[in-house]
């Protein structure tokens, strides 16, 4: 029986309200501009299907419909095939919201796994970065 598949989950506090940071995480217009880990240029539109340059190379990713219950979890098919299901929640926090993201260890080394729990802590960052120098909505 192989081993289970490990999950990290990341997580950053930002100084907005929970549905302005969700308005904006949600919308794949904004990824390029916080989600580097995932998103390198514009984002292609096919339908529901998103085509996306990623590190990884090109990938699809089709996210959930939108909701009001801050849900932003997305598949993305890497090269390879494999749909790798990302869960990410905006909640209310006192101070704001929290941006929570599950890393999950799929197809990755030990070694490659911190790298991708890294960059998502820096994209999480780069959201908190863009939403708390602007203005609110």
């Amino acid at each position: 029986m192989p081993a289970p598949i490990a999950s990290r989950h990341v997580s950053t506090v930002i100084r907005r309200a929970p549905k302005e940071v969700y308005a904006y995480a949600a919308d794949p217009d904004h990824l390029p501009a916080w989600a580097a880990g995932l998103a390198q240029s514009e984002v292609t539109r096919q339908g529901d299907t998103l085509l996306v340059d990623s590190p990884m190379g090109q990938v699809q990713v089709h996210f959930v419909p939108r909701n009001d219950l801050g849900v932003v979890d997305h598949d993305v098919v890497l090269p390879s095939g494999t749909v790798v299901t990302n869960p990410m929640r905006v909640l209310a926090h006192p101070d704001g919201a929290e941006v929570l993201f599950t890393v999950r260890q799929i197809e990755l080394t030990d070694d490659e796994f911190e790298r991708d729990v890294a960059l998502v802590a820096a994209d999480l960052e780069r959201l908190r970065e863009i939403l708390e120098s602007s203005a609110p909505a």
